[in-house]
């Protein structure tokens, strides 16, 4: 699903910490947020090259590598201490390596027109700003939540919730719930959004984990995985306390897209081939021979079992052999598509209703029509 952020606008951190209480004012919102590596006054630039930013280090950037490598899409990098490489497939496009926050503020500033991150990292960074344009939501590795944790024991011993969090006593407005993030843009909106009226924010990076131990901090709202660091720190997850679902998602800006030659046709093409694998992972093609009197007959067949439907339905075609001087089709060749959690059950059902000679062979695209989503982008692009 296409997704245009629209979260209201904040002003971006400037200080250590802060403290947001029901009765402060709420700030102004912001004519466009604070960009750090980029100009806002050239939003888009004279060059001709297209630039997709791609993060530079760790297990975001070896999964995204290996997708688009997947997509046959292989980044090409002739020194790995450069920060710029190419797709050869895809003509007058640039890679550029970059950290995850730094894609987002630089296609807030023209310098980038795409780039593949984390949903957290768009919506802290991006702050709803209504230029970056969510292509596609799901690339499906990546996978984490934005969630408050705090400690197993002390004073949050029975704490469990986030309605309990917010009503124990000791949150006052000398004394407030200490957060540690460093997502300090969606905590603020979090917990005004949820009736925590006396919270301190103070920005970090790195080990967050150890801030309630060391006393820095009440708590902290951190990109969780397992949860196995959390539970080694004696920390805990409440309910409520999840502030958002994420994922890698590829993100473009609308200016871009509209302004600049080639963007939307390499989008384009770039949704096409992400979707296309995506939608084949876990999928197999089962080809089998299956003796009938027509095609319809072994259609017939072929549909009255649950597992055998395909994609759209089975295809059906003669086997044609020679036979006492003549051609002749006592088979048919029959080809499904079948999900891998499907697949034994469907090559049972093939035997008991005739079927021999079953091949199997995953797929690697699945190309439709045409992609939903790019139907989706245009009508947000008013084209």
């Amino acid at each position: 699903m296409l997704t245009t952020m629209n979260l209201p606008l904040h002003t971006s951190v400037k200080y250590r910490s802060w403290c947001c209480y029901a009765s402060l004012s709420v700030p102004q919102p912001q004519a466009e947020p604070q960009v750090l590596n980029g100009n806002l006054g050239a939003r888009v630039s004279d060059r001709k090259e297209i630039r997709i930013g791609l993060p530079s280090k760790g297990r975001m950037s070896a999964d995204t590598l290996e997708l688009l490598k997947n997509c046959q899409l292989s980044v090409k990098q002739v020194n790995p201490r450069q920060y710029v490489a190419e797709i050869p497939q895809l003509s007058n496009l640039e890679v550029w390596f970059q950290r995850p926050k730094d894609i987002v503020r630089k296609l807030l500033s023209g310098d980038l027109d795409l780039g593949i991150v984390g949903l957290d990292t768009v919506s802290e960074y991006g702050q709803s700003n209504e230029d970056l344009i969510i292509v596609h939501e799901a690339l499906e590795y990546g996978d984490c939540h934005l969630s408050l944790a705090i400690p197993q024991y002390g004073i949050f011993e029975n704490v469990n919730s986030l309605e309990e969090l917010a009503n124990m006593p000791q949150w006052t407005e000398e004394k407030p719930l200490r957060v540690a993030t460093g997502f300090t843009y969606l905590g603020h909106k979090f917990t005004k959004e949820n009736g925590l009226k006396h919270v301190a924010f103070s920005t970090a990076d790195g080990a967050l984990e150890a801030a309630p131990a060391m006393g820095i901090a009440d708590a902290i709202l951190d990109l969780v995985s397992s949860g196995t660091t959390l539970r080694e720190n004696n920390l805990k997850e409440i309910k409520g306390g999840v502030v958002l679902e994420s994922q890698a998602v590829l993100i473009a800006s609308r200016t871009s897209m509209i302004q600049r030659k080639g963007v939307l046709e390499t989008t384009h093409e770039m949704l096409e081939r992400l979707e296309a694998h995506l939608r084949a992972i876990g999928q197999f093609t089962v080809t089998a021979n299956m003796r009938g009197s027509s095609a319809e007959e072994v259609a017939e067949r072929i549909l009255s079992q649950p597992s055998l439907s395909g994609l759209q339905g089975p295809t059906v075609s003669p086997v044609f052999c020679k036979r006492d001087g003549k051609v002749t089709a006592d088979y048919y060749a029959i080809v499904i598509c079948v999900p891998k959690k499907a697949l034994y059950k469907s090559i049972q059902q093939l035997r008991a209703i005739g079927g021999s000679g079953v091949l199997i062979s995953p797929l690697t695209y699945i190309f439709d029509e045409e992609t939903p989503r790019w139907r989706q982008l245009l009508s947000e692009l008013g084209l």
